[in-house]
């Protein structure tokens, strides 16, 4: 038959439908294949396509042709034409999607969108509905459309069906495409009976018992709707303290925390997360010495993160080398004084130790509240990135940077269009939620706080060429957040003027400084990211890359080595790429110390623990600066850093206004589900000295199935 014999006009799928047939997406394939191997011959490209169409006009009458056989005269011309290189690793990326394909067909959902595997499996364990007996009957296209519809649907309180529908379009579009993803429970739960979309809750704790087992049964009924709470007990009166109604002593606030910390083991969150909460204590409570040492006294407090909320008369009284107060909350009175230094060494001592305590700069927090004049914010939720009033919540939403970067640059007209997208979003998740208790919906709606974020910056500077620990890095996100919230609050006026501020707005900040309405009391915050992350595939938040090449270990059993992609188009194009190069990287899933790899190319792919601790503060804090919330990030630390540097790190984070700060040294805690081989200070001397020896189990870094390398405390 001619090669004219017909034209090419459609094609058919592996699910059985038909698309239309696009010469693009054959050059894209062999575009892919011929840079993972090296080959700069670019300008055959289109040949080499025309070739592949001509020869599968020959071979196949149109109705015919299939994605399977479109591939198979692929593989086909770029083997005869002597581009052996690139049908090999075409070959092995054939073979790698349909072992993909093989897998999600084990796990029992139709992935409809292809995302990555660990996005499967996450996605079924937590997020895709399942009928009665409890099988999957939601596919991840179906997901987002059941969140887009739900959420679009608050337009109908302000505009009409028309403006519901171009709503649920875009929000569709945006989060298919994995560049924008709100907050857990708007994944599980929108379109759903629950309908409870907020991730973040504070919680008032009375110093009653009834009081104090009201805000027990609210926690539990936000933890069953997916939602994190956080507490501040500085109000519960100290241990020993006088109880009149009983004649007794009081047990402190400690003892209470167990009741809290016991309920959230009982309510798993409806089976499919656990539970999370901040704790938070005032350093000018008398039980602070207590608490700040409890988690490396004891192996309760498991669905719990610590903070000490320190003031600036602490801070103060730290840099100077003086005593500072504590007082019983009970009567308002000073009963002792203490050397701010002894405090603060047992509280960076035991976070040396155990993660927890981290601090919260609770007088920076109130400098930047919006609304002063309702109170004095307390206490945040469970990873800290967001100060709530009590009985307020917010809902979060992050960006992923890595899709708004294109040919090594910052994609600012994308960035732009998508935040705007995302806060419309965001405000009509408040108005969309069903809240667990009343006072947290008229708490809510009066601020309608909301705190959009971003995921993937890793990824956007390793594509841009940039070191993390740099300050080309520190400048690129000061820009970049400046640009995000500059353009939330444009929005946020454009959304007021539509619907109306906020109801507290003139009891805000916001009219002293010229604005004349705003939809939202605050719109920007920086979260974790932990499974939304995972989802799309990219690092969480603003976190540096944990790892280059890892082992994640699967539910039943399996273990599956992971890779980042960036990475290995790098070595593959840089030439240093060989067989069991990832597998060797995957022992301490840096590349730190491998002499065969480029010092550039070691230079911009930097991991978490590659990084000093002063440069994870640095990116915190850059951040911060531009950010109306809070910023979640953990500052990572090797297992042989000392005290002092986490000393360092704390002062470091207060003098840089940061508005809390958390460490973590490396294997510390128990149940930690990212970790390297214990022969990580082995120096390599090639990619295949390790590779082409036996891997003992635990010999890699490994990571637990739903484990992004996030937030290394508890996370909702």
């Amino acid at each position: 038959m001619s090669d004219r014999g017909h034209e090419i006009s459609s094609i058919r799928k592996r699910d059985g439908s038909v698309e239309k047939f696009r010469i693009a997406k054959v050059e894209s394939a062999i575009r892919r294949a011929m840079e993972a191997v090296g080959d700069t011959d670019v300008s055959a490209i289109p040949a080499l396509a025309e070739q592949a169409v001509s020869l599968a006009k020959q071979r196949f009458p149109e109705e015919a042709l299939t994605v399977e056989a479109m591939q198979n005269v692929v593989e086909h011309v770029l083997a005869s034409t002597g581009h052996t290189d690139a049908a090999k690793a075409y070959i092995i990326y054939r073979q790698r999607r349909a072992d993909t394909r093989e897998s999600k067909v084990a796990l029992g959902v139709r992935d409809d969108l292809k995302l990555p595997i660990n996005a499967i499996h996450v996605l079924k364990r937590r997020y895709l509905m399942r009928d009665e007996s409890g099988m999957v009957v939601e596919t991840p296209r179906s997901m987002f459309m059941r969140v887009a519809k739900a959420v679009a649907s608050a337009d109908l309180l302000y505009g009409t069906e028309s403006d519901a529908s171009r709503s649920e379009e875009e929000f569709y579009e945006m989060m298919s495409r994995l560049e924008f993803l709100p907050n857990s429970p708007t994944l599980m739960n929108a379109g759903t009976s629950i309908g409870q979309l907020a991730a973040c809750f504070v919680l008032p704790v009375e110093d009653s018992m009834a009081g104090i087992f009201e805000t027990v049964k609210n926690m539990a009924l936000i933890h069953q709707s997916g939602g994190g709470t956080g507490f501040s007990f500085s109000r519960l009166r100290p241990r020993n303290d006088v109880v009149r109604s009983t004649g007794g002593v009081a047990s402190g606030p400690v003892s209470f925390m167990q009741i809290f910390d016991t309920a959230t083991d009982v309510v798993k969150q409806g089976g499919r997360r656990r539970g999370a909460n901040m704790g938070v204590l005032s350093v000018h409570h008398p039980d602070i010495l207590e608490f700040a040492a409890v988690k490396s006294r004891t192996d309760l407090f498991g669905n719990f993160n610590l903070s000490v909320a320190v003031t600036d008369e602490f801070m103060q009284a730290l840099a100077e080398g003086q005593e500072y107060t504590l007082t019983n909350p009970r009567t308002g009175q000073e009963v002792a004084t203490k050397w701010a230094q002894d405090v603060f060494d047992l509280i960076v001592t035991t976070a040396w130790e155990c993660g927890d305590p981290g601090l919260i700069f609770i007088d920076e927090i109130n400098r930047h509240n919006p609304t002063p004049e309702l109170g004095a914010i307390e206490t945040t939720n469970p990873c800290g990135e967001q100060p709530l009033l009590p009985y307020e919540s917010c809902n979060l939403g992050s960006i992923n940077l890595s899709a708004m970067t294109d040919g090594g640059e910052i994609d600012w007209d994308k960035l732009a269009a998508t935040t705007g997208k995302a806060i419309r979003f965001l405000d009509n998740a408040v108005d969309a939620t069903r809240f667990p208790l009343a006072r947290i919906e008229e708490v809510t709606k009066a601020n309608r706080k909301i705190g959009l974020g971003v995921m993937g910056f890793a990824e956007m500077l390793i594509k841009m060429g940039v070191p993390y620990d740099s300050d080309e890095a520190l400048g690129t996100a000061e820009r970049l957040m400046g640009f995000v919230t500059d353009t939330a609050r444009a929005k946020s006026v454009e959304l007021a003027r539509e619907r109306g501020s906020f109801s507290n707005f003139e009891r805000s900040i916001w009219p002293a400084k010229g604005y004349d309405c705003l939809r939202n009391a605050t719109l920007t915050s920086i979260a974790p990211t932990g499974t939304i992350g995972l989802i799309a595939g990219v690092s969480s938040g603003i976190e540096p890359v944990f790892a280059l090449s890892y082992f994640r270990n699967i539910a039943d059993g399996t273990r599956l080595l992971e890779q980042n992609s960036l990475f290995e188009r790098t070595a593959r194009e840089r030439g240093f790429y060989a067989g069991g190069l990832m597998a060797t990287i995957a022992r301490t899933g840096s590349v730190r110390d491998a002499t065969w790899i480029p010092e550039d190319v070691k230079r911009v792919f930097v991991t978490a623990l590659d990084i000093s601790p002063e440069w994870h503060v640095k990116m915190q804090a850059a951040f911060q600066k531009f950010t109306d919330n809070g910023v979640s990030k953990t500052v990572n630390m090797p297992n042989d850093a000392t005290v002092r540097d986490v000393r360092d790190a704390y002062l470091s984070a207060h003098r840089l206004k940061c508005k809390g700060v958390t460490v973590y040294r490396y294997g510390t805690r128990v149940g930690q589900t990212l970790y390297t081989a214990q022969a990580a200070s082995r120096r390599s001397e090639g990619p295949r000295d390790l590779a082409q020896n036996a891997f003992p189990e635990g010999s890699f870094v490994e990571v637990g199935p739903e484990d992004s390398g996030d937030c290394t405390r508890c996370s909702p």
